[in-house]
């Protein structure tokens, strides 16, 4: 792609898939690590823990006691899960809990695994994000994960993002965005793709309220299921612009000063001018073709937002959603986000701290620091 449209995709900012970013640096985004089974984040998706679950309902099936009946394991919505953890039925009960312990005792493979990379080494923190920690069996299967490793000496913490999975890729994209915008604007639109869904969402960075960004909010949003609709890449972009510019639209009926920024959350390895390299393969089309460019395709249908040259940047989607936690993890130095979806996102993140003094090993010294810190955690 020439030179001039990859500076007019980006118009002075960070360009697509950096690692450096206002707020931090991205030491490191979809690591594909492999043992003698295949890939690493296979063993830690969603669909890993349907297969331990119906591996645990296999010996039942036979003697006719399996409390789910002929239902497939990857039909059982996690609400029923859910639901059967704190029911009466203590077999059934039982079943899933011991699914959730083999499952953790996989993630917590897979995450050590993980802290053994030199990009990944001295993470203090890890957030749990995607579909599957969206569930109280998530959940406990990431606490769970958590006691593992530190039981084997591990001093880490594992946390769920705090944020709805959903929204946290829309509240991420803020973090791309350069500071000026929170300036003269109150809210961007952003974009999270993934490979059943397009989402797209007006997020107002309640700035004001406070600087950090950590009141952020999804005002709206919008869900397109594309998977069932099985579009071209084309129609695939067109749905999207014609999504973007109802939000547009919106934004200006509800009075929101809309910035002229564009955050999307993409998956795979995004190279600098906004093309796709690798881990787009469940979106619809080729997008991983080098005559094709999202953020240049967008910028086609939506050149200006308000009186303003549009400007766009894109990330992997892990790290998008990873960005969500950056108001929250000022007290620690580096952290990490693994999201447990479709497959296992994941991405390192160091803290950028322009105005803070640090020791040697980056750690906040001095008693207005540790102030700062603690108002921050209170905004």
């Amino acid at each position: 792609m020439a030179t001039d449209e990859l500076v007019k995709t980006t118009t002075g900012i960070a360009h697509h898939g950096a690692e450096r970013l206002p707020s931090v640096d991205v030491d490191s985004f979809n690591i594909e690590i492999k043992d003698e089974d295949g890939f690493l984040g296979d063993r830690a998706s969603k669909g890993a823990f349907r297969e331990i679950l119906d591996r645990w309902r296999k010996p039942l099936r036979k003697t006719g006691e399996d409390p789910f009946g002929k239902e497939p394991s990857d039909e059982i919505s996690k609400k029923t899960l859910d639901a059967i953890l704190v029911g009466d039925d203590t077999e059934a009960s039982a079943l899933v809990h011991s699914a959730i312990e083999d499952f953790a005792q996989e993630l917590a493979y897979v995450t050590r695994r993980f802290l053994k990379t030199k990009a990944w080494a001295k993470t203090e923190r890890i957030v749990v994000g995607g579909g599957f920690r969206d569930s109280r069996l998530g959940e406990l299967a990431i606490a769970r994960t958590e006691i593992i490793l530190k039981s084997e000496d591990f001093k880490i913490d594992m946390v769920p993002i705090r944020h709805h999975p959903d929204e946290a890729g829309l509240i991420g994209a803020l973090h791309l965005a350069p500071s000026w915008i929170f300036e003269a604007h109150d809210s961007i639109l952003a974009v999270d793709i993934g490979g059943t869904n397009i989402r797209c969402g007006l997020v107002e960075t309640a700035w004001k309220k406070a600087k950090d960004l950590s009141k952020a909010k999804v005002v709206k949003s919008e869900l397109w299921r594309h998977a069932d609709d099985e579009p071209t890449r084309e129609g695939a972009v067109k749905r999207l612009t014609k999504m973007l510019k109802g939000l547009i639209t919106e934004a200006e009926k509800e009075g929101f000063k809309l910035a002229p920024f564009i955050g999307i959350a993409c998956p795979g390895v995004i190279n600098a001018d906004g093309s796709i390299e690798k881990g787009a393969q469940n979106l619809p089309g080729n997008w991983e073709s080098s005559k094709f460019n999202l953020p240049a395709s967008l910028l086609e249908g939506i050149p200006e937002i308000g009186e303003h040259d549009t400007a766009i940047l894109m990330h992997n989607d892990g790290v998008v959603q990873g960005l969500s936690e950056v108001p929250f993890m000022q007290d620690v130095d580096r952290w990490g986000v693994l999201t447990i979806g479709t497959g296992l996102g994941n991405a390192r993140f160091t803290n950028r701290r322009k105005d803070r003094d640090t020791t040697d090993n980056g750690k906040k010294k001095g008693k207005e620091n540790n102030k700062d810190s603690a108002k921050s955690d209170k905004e």
